[in-house]
């Protein structure tokens, strides 16, 4: 065959079906010589294909590489490099090598923009659907962005610039992937830094309502918009904002925490500064404007006065007291107020209503004096009187010491409520200081004017319990009128320690009239002198040196208390506490006891159990204290005459001072 037809031969014989074959079976055929050698290689020579002959003929390494293991005695057989051969080259009859397809794609690339993933850049919108927008970037494909990341601007158009993050260059479908969302953001904190510092108005759209304000997309950030930076106005409705775009001012920038703050109120405030300097010019004390109520709270009404807003305060609405000010005024509402004062620097200005109309203490009743009745409602309830109003703007006080003749002040709560009407008497009365004073007791007669008539000097009653204290009790015989039983008065001869052992508190209690004092309203009452004093039968009944049986009602440190009867006590003395086995008197036990002491003026009772068997404890009491009273008898007659000289003599008497001895 010659050169020529070798050469027309061999392009053809790469495109035969048996090429295709040995393509389809180049796998099986390697797996086959990986695992039985020599048989291969024998196969191989077998076979006398003419497409193995034009490859032969083309130099093909692989089979060079086999002719070779061949005739080197049937070596081991080393694995194919059937990678080498590109089977997309081939089946796509590609007359490019690899060195001249890579110089082709750097070529190809050169002619691109340098693109690097994390990188936003600029792209062109190419095509707009319902899911997906395609962006051109100048790449080698286009990218493909959901649609829901463009929802912000329902304008976008094909041939709109848009920024673009480039995620990867290519993903496992050799795709571009691209991201508008966060390109936005990227970007978005530097346009935002750089607003807050140049003060630039940024454009935004409130996305919806949250607590405090609402939520605005800035650049792609949420930031946080503050109720009260919306408007210079309070915010009636704030879903009417939801959806709009409006322009804002950044005003404070968190990245740690990523916060951005943006404000609306600013931007008016900003175009509003040389209105107010203006009007604040030309303000004067005393001025009457017409303004708008443009807010009410609780404490007062601010006025719009045509570009700044004035303070009218809760009392500078009404001469008379208000609760809230929707009483006297309401939103939208046109109203005349007058300048009381402002502070041209902090642009404050402090209105007036009230003012515009006459004071009503300029238009009181001439002829109303002291002692005058008059009538009025209970504005104002204190702890120590109600403030009464007798008409709107003038108002009296009735203090608590004044609703009743009674000595115990009690809380103004205890007579009036808020609200209540109330007839008084007038008390004081001052114009120039615009004062007055009422009273409600002087409208009954008091009581302490007829108290020798109504309540003499031995008169009995039955009155209630008031109060106790330490040193008595307290009674009301009368509204207004209070006596006191000391304790003293409250038995003949029972000791009480606290007026509580005897009687309780709203307890009726019989008592007899001891004695008064009209001048300072005091009454001595009594109740133990509802009876006989017993002393003087006491005394014959119980008389000193006798024994009686009686009961130990109560022990403590100092001695006991000893129940001669039920009606009287006495008292043993420690000492003369002590039986005869050395033990000590209980409570309850019922012994004998020897009258000591008794004592009719002080009402006092001494006795002794230990003294009935120890006669000489008493012979040597008496004899002590003789001999105690004589001792002292002559150091008083001694002692103006004492030296140095008696000092001997002085300790002789001491000693028989402690010896008992005369």
């Amino acid at each position: 065959m010659s050169e020529e037809n070798k050469k027309e031969t061999a392009p053809k014989a790469v495109e035969t079906p048996k090429s295709e074959e040995v393509k389809a079976t180049e796998t099986p055929v390697v797996e086959e010589v990986k695992t039985e050698e020599a048989p291969v290689v024998e196969e191989v020579k077998a076979e006398e294909d003419p497409v193995v002959e034009e490859v032969k003929a083309e130099e093909d390494p692989v089979v060079e590489e086999v002719k070779s293991k061949e005739t080197q005695k049937k070596k081991v057989v080393k694995k194919a490099k059937v990678e080498e051969f590109d089977w997309d080259k081939a089946a796509q009859n590609d007359m490019y090598s690899t060195k001249e397809r890579s110089d082709l794609e750097k070529e190809y690339a050169a002619t691109l923009p340098e693109v690097m993933d994390k990188q936003v850049l600029d792209g062109t919108v190419v095509v707009i659907s319902d899911r997906e927008v395609v962006v051109d970037i100048n790449f080698k494909s286009d990218g493909v962005i959901s649609f829901n990341e463009f929802k912000y601007n329902p304008d976008l158009k094909a041939g709109d610039s848009v920024e673009v993050l480039v995620e990867k260059q290519e993903d496992k479908n050799g795709q571009l992937v691209l991201s508008h969302k966060r390109a936005r953001i990227l970007r978005a904190w530097d346009k935002v830094n750089v607003a807050l510092e140049t003060g630039e108005v940024v454009n935004g759209q409130i996305l919806s309502r949250t607590k405090g304000g609402m939520i605005v997309d800035v650049f792609g950030i949420e930031c946080f918009l503050p109720g009260s930076q919306i408007d210079v106005k309070p915010i009636r409705d704030y879903d009417e904002y939801v959806g709009k775009k409006m322009e804002f001012k950044v005003v404070k920038v968190n990245e740690a925490f990523r916060n951005v703050v943006v404000s609306h109120k600013a931007l008016i405030e900003a175009d509003l500064a040389v209105q107010t300097k203006e009007i604040m010019s030309k303000l004067e004390k005393g001025q009457v404007l017409e303004g708008t109520v443009k807010n009410i709270t609780s404490y007062g009404v601010f006025v719009d006065l045509g570009g700044i807003d004035g303070l009218i305060h809760i009392t500078d609405l009404s001469w008379g007291r208000i609760s809230h000010p929707e009483e006297i005024v309401s939103l939208d509402e046109s109203i005349n107020v007058v300048i009381l004062d402002f502070d041209e620097g902090k642009s404050r200005i402090q209105l007036g209503l009230k003012q515009l109309g006459a004071h009503p203490w300029d238009n009181l009743d001439s002829e109303l004096k002291v002692g005058d009745e008059v009538d009025g409602k209970v504005v104002v309830v204190a702890d120590y009187g109600v403030f009464i109003e007798l008409q709107a703007g003038i108002e009296a006080l009735l203090h608590v010491s004044e609703m009743s003749w009674s000595t115990h002040l009690r809380s103004a709560n205890d007579f009036y409520k808020k609200g209540d009407t109330v007839k008084a008497q007038i008390l004081t009365l001052d114009k120039d200081t615009r004062k007055m004073s009422l009273g409600v007791k002087q409208l009954t007669p008091d009581p302490w004017a007829e108290i020798e008539g109504n309540f003499p000097v031995g008169s009995k009653h039955s009155v209630k319990v008031r109060n106790f204290t330490n040193f008595g009790i307290f009674v009301e015989l009368v509204e207004g009128v209070d006596g006191l039983v000391h304790i003293s008065d409250l038995s003949w001869s029972k000791k009480i320690k606290h007026p509580a052992e005897f009687t309780q508190v709203d307890a009726m209690l019989d008592v007899v009239v001891l004695d008064i004092d009209k001048s300072n309203r005091k009454i001595s009452l009594g109740h133990k002198q509802l009876e006989e004093n017993p002393w003087d039968e006491y005394a014959k009944q119980f008389t000193e040196g006798k024994d009686y049986d009686a009961t130990v009602k109560e022990v403590f440190d100092k001695g006991a208390v000893i129940a001669l009867s039920e009606e009287v006590e006495a008292f043993a003395p420690k000492r003369h506490t002590e039986k005869e086995d050395g033990s000590s008197i209980a409570v309850g036990e019922t012994l004998s006891f020897r009258i000591l002491e008794f004592s009719k003026e002080n009402k006092r009772i001494l006795v002794s159990h230990t003294a009935i068997f120890k006669e000489e404890f008493e012979a040597e009491r008496k004899k002590s204290a003789a001999s105690a009273k004589k001792v002292m008898k002559k150091l008083e007659d001694d002692k103006q005459q004492s030296t140095l000289g008696d000092l001997d003599s002085l300790a002789t008497l001491k000693n028989d001072l402690e010896n008992g001895k005369k």
